[in-house]
């Protein structure tokens, strides 16, 4: 499908971890071409080099500050919501799929994770049937999604790669993405 509009691709931000890989710009890369092979233009959070010479609580905020306009200006997110360094996905990743919601953007979403919550998570069932707690003792929502329901409820998720979430935006096409699937 094609999805430019007067002569230019629909943006897409590519929120996630990959950022943290030890091959980040090349998987960046391959991200954009992805999404070229699509019609798309990938925007990646990397795209823009950090200045050496600030200290480094100035280079976060550099960063934050650099990756939320960038999310601004695209016309959609697409991000990698699998477990980062725990169960969960990221957190900063998590906070651009909010940013993002709220300001009315469509946002997919991708992971390799098909199974709940509960069959994730290692639970113990309450007596009674009264539900489910992890090792700690906190309740483990129990509704069938295979993500927080903040997140499964949000966004547009699909189990598999990058490649499949983008084959699916195309599916759907443009005029239905902020709906599409939730």
């Amino acid at each position: 499908m094609d999805h430019r509009t007067i002569g230019q691709a629909k943006t897409i931000y590519l929120a996630g971890f990959d950022v943290f890989r030890p091959d980040a710009v090349a998987h960046g890369e391959q991200l954009k071409m992805l999404c070229n092979k699509y019609g798309y233009e990938g925007r990646y959070p990397l795209d823009k080099q950090v200045p050496r010479n600030l200290p480094p609580q100035e280079q976060a905020r550099w960063i934050s500050r650099q990756n939320l306009a960038m999310l601004r200006e695209c016309d959609m997110v697409m991000a990698n919501l699998n477990p980062f360094r725990g169960e969960e996905p990221d957190s900063g990743t998590v906070f651009e799929v909010g940013y993002a919601v709220a300001l009315g953007k469509p946002v997919w979403a991708y992971t390799h994770r098909a199974a709940s919550l509960v069959e994730q998570v290692s639970v113990q069932r309450l007596p009674g049937g009264r539900g489910h707690v992890d090792p700690l003792g906190y309740s483990v929502e129990d509704f069938g999604l295979n993500l927080n329901l903040m997140l499964a409820c949000s966004v547009n998720v699909v189990v598999g790669s990058a490649e499949d979430c983008l084959h699916e935006i195309d599916e759907c096409g443009v005029a239905d993405l902020a709906t599409a699937g939730r």
